[in-house]
């Protein structure tokens, strides 16, 4: 089958179509074929090294790629699935260590990281809502706010930035997000109630609007501590890359703001998770941008796209 890979961590133009043996679902497993799979910035990190460690012993070449869209085309024998072969689906995928990614034209998972595609959405759109959507619903999760609370997100013209937005507004939460001039109608349409110019000072003009601070800040444009100025005492911080990563912070809220970490690897396989994702995106409450759609030759291009800067929405390959 047709994938792409990379043999050595660098670059973008590292990846490369690569001629993989074709995967079949065992016990307990589906295949996907895969006709979408999203870019995102993790996979940039995948494929710089960042995570070189856990590839080990793994014979290359490696796979990047966290969400793909696509149909069943395979169950493994003794699986209990409610999906049948041909139809519309959606999943998550952890290309860290032995397993591939899904930059590829079928991809074997647990049946359980796998659900129905929302009902109305093509593959390319599918395909940014599951790991950008548990990632934001993980964050909210953590942060536990009562409704009439106060959220600050920057980032929120970016593709998690926008669900956390979308998400936040849906659970009654009072969104403040930051933007550029060109950016404050989409955020706004997204569901933010207030908006502060984006950039350097941000913090200020945060506190500026919340003279107590808000309730909690997702920072999901990496702006770092300077960011727990606009947070009351006693509210929470919410980071999505750790301090050993590019973009990562030590973070010390000096004990009147809790900081927390993240890290959506902790629903992978939760099926009600992914399964809420779907029904929010078929309620209108959370909505897909794709950015481009490119064939997955041009995955490398992709990829500098994504590390330029700017995009808004989401590049998807297409298988």
């Amino acid at each position: 089958m047709r994938a792409v890979g990379f043999y050595d961590f660098g670059g973008p133009d590292v990846l490369r179509i690569v001629d993989l043996p074709e995967p079949h679902a065992g016990p307990g497993e589906v295949r996907v074929r895969v006709h979408a799979a999203a870019v995102n910035p993790a996979d940039t990190l995948i494929r710089a090294g960042v995570h070189a460690a856990a590839f080990a012993g793994v014979p290359a070449p490696y796979v990047p790629g966290m969400d793909i869209a696509g149909v069943i085309d395979e169950i493994g024998p003794g699986t209990d699935i409610e999906l049948a072969p041909g139809e519309p689906v959606m999943a998550m995928v952890m290309p860290i260590g032995p397993a591939a990614g899904g930059y590829a034209e079928y991809v074997v998972l647990p049946a359980g990281w796998v659900v129905r595609a929302p009902a109305g959405i093509e593959h390319a759109a599918a395909a940014t809502l599951p790991m950008n959507g548990l990632t934001a619903l993980r964050a909210l999760d953590q942060l536990a706010l009562a409704p009439g609370s106060v959220l600050a997100v920057t980032g929120a013209a970016g593709a998690l930035g926008g669900y956390l937005v979308q998400l936040g507004g849906h659970a009654g939460l009072t969104v403040v997000a930051d933007a550029a001039p060109a950016d404050e109608a989409l955020v706004r349409a997204s569901g933010a109630a207030d908006v502060v110019a984006r950039g350097a000072g941000v913090a200020e003009r945060i506190r500026a609007r919340y003279p107590d601070g808000v309730d909690a800040v997702a920072d999901a444009a990496l702006v770092g501590p300077r960011l727990l100025d606009a947070v009351r005492d006693g509210g929470a911080y919410v980071r999505f890359r750790g301090s050993d990563e590019p973009g990562g912070h030590e973070i010390d809220g000096q004990g009147r703001i809790v900081v927390r970490t993240t890290f959506v690897p902790d629903y992978a396989g939760r099926t009600d998770k992914l399964r809420q994702i779907r029904r929010l995106a078929e309620a209108g409450v959370l909505i897909p941008r794709v950015a481009t759609t490119l064939p997955a030759a041009e995955a490398a291009g992709a990829h500098r796209r994504l590390e330029a800067g700017g995009v808004r929405g989401r590049l998807v390959l297409s298988f």
